[in-house]
């Protein structure tokens, strides 16, 4: 192999000298002078002033005995454990006490509702949705939360839910209106409906636990007013606020469960109802069911 002048200096430079292969006698012999010193045409760029005048770095076995000794890198510290959030709590409602609204007569408490601000609802509905029905209804009929046309004229089940509702209410021989003496008032042919929620949630959204939770006392008081024999619960909010169960509709339907030991039937809604005419039928079951109740129930 053959070197080039510029490799050759560039060698040279690194301190490294060059051996030929072995010569006849078996012994390796060292480059031609021409190898093994650089030609003097081919001089090595000189080393950058930076490089020449650095002193090369000292060795151990080279540091003075008096210096002093090198202080220990400073051990690296782990990060500071970021505090933890304070715990979530709800706050008790701001309304009236249930201590307060469970000694209510039916004015005061149709006045309570209707002043409520115990929650951001206050202050986006346009009417509060107090019940309607008789008073002393043998059936209770518990809905959700008011939509746009309950929160519009102040009455819930309206619309096409309520259409259907009241055509439900009309096979049992039951009836919403309160009606006045006689036997358009009989307590047994008619229902008090009232819903878990008294304002409408913006957008008709899902209640919130903590709005559901700040209606609870109008609801209980309702249902202590009435003293009805049987309650239907209409809706996943309703059963979720009447039984404190998330469990799906169709697993409570069927069968007969109690609040306060009143009987109490599950049922869809009938807005769902209005999405899944197939379940109708079962529907209408609940309502036999219910019916049943209602006739077994004492005097």
């Amino acid at each position: 192999m053959r070197w080039s002048e510029h490799q050759q200096a560039l060698l040279h430079e690194m301190g490294l000298r060059l051996w030929w292969p072995a010569g006849p006698n078996g012994a390796a012999t060292a480059a031609p002078a021409a190898l093994s010193e650089p030609p003097a045409a081919a001089a090595v760029p000189a080393r950058p002033p930076a490089l020449a005048a650095a002193p090369p770095p000292a060795r151990p076995d080279t540091v003075p005995a008096d210096a002093p000794p090198t202080p220990a890198a400073p051990r690296p510290q782990p990060p500071a454990a970021a505090p933890r959030p304070a715990p979530i709590t709800v706050a008790a409602p701001a309304g009236a006490a249930a201590s307060a609204v469970a000694a209510m007569d039916w004015p005061a408490l149709r006045d309570a509702v209707a002043a409520c601000q115990a929650c951001a609802l206050g202050q986006t509905r346009r009417h509060t949705v107090f019940g309607v029905g008789h008073v002393q209804a043998h059936c209770m009929v518990v809905g959700e939360a008011p939509g746009e046309q309950e929160d519009q004229r102040g009455e819930p089940f309206v619309g096409p839910a309520g259409q259907l509702l009241d055509r439900m209410l009309a096979a049992l021989g039951l009836s919403r209106e309160a009606g006045g003496a006689g036997a358009a008032a009989d307590p047994a042919r008619q229902v008090f409906i009232a819903n878990t929620l008294k304002c409408r949630p913006p957008r008709n959204r899902n209640p919130s636990a903590e709005e559901l939770a700040t209606c609870q006392p109008f609801l209980e008081r309702q249902v202590a007013l009435v003293q009805p024999r049987v309650i239907l619960a209409m809706g996943r909010f309703a059963v979720q606020s009447l039984l404190g169960s998330d469990e799906p509709i169709g697993r409570l339907r069927g069968r007969v469960h109690h609040w306060h030991g009143v009987p109490l039937v599950v049922t869809y809604h009938p807005a769902y109802l209005l999405r899944q005419p197939a379940d109708k039928a079962r529907a209408w079951d609940d309502l036999c069911l219910a019916a049943t109740c209602l006739a077994q129930a004492p005097a």
